[in-house]
């Protein structure tokens, strides 16, 4: 399995003024070609930004019940790896 893992955080700012977004790349699926997708960045607020696969079975969203303003996306037990990732 190829390690998909960075050799440094990679930072992003998004968004505007006081409200502005900074994101570190943590990983990227080794196992998904050619776009190296999903993928997780952890934020600058304590939070963490997951790409997946967007879910669309019915039965499942309805039984999470999920409020408006909300989506969720699956990704593989494999990128649970970057989610134990900081910086120090």
């Amino acid at each position: 399995m190829a390690d998909a893992r960075l050799d440094g955080p990679c930072h992003v700012a998004l968004g505007q003024g006081v409200n502005k977004l900074r994101i570190t790349l943590r990983g990227k699926d080794p196992e998904s070609k050619p776009n190296g997708s999903p993928t997780v960045y952890q934020t600058d607020r304590g939070s963490w930004l997951v790409q997946g696969w967007v879910v669309t079975d019915r039965d499942a969203l309805v039984e999470m019940a999920i409020p408006e303003g909300e989506t969720v996306v699956e990704i593989p037990d494999r990128m649970l790896q970057f989610f134990a990732e900081r910086d120090q």
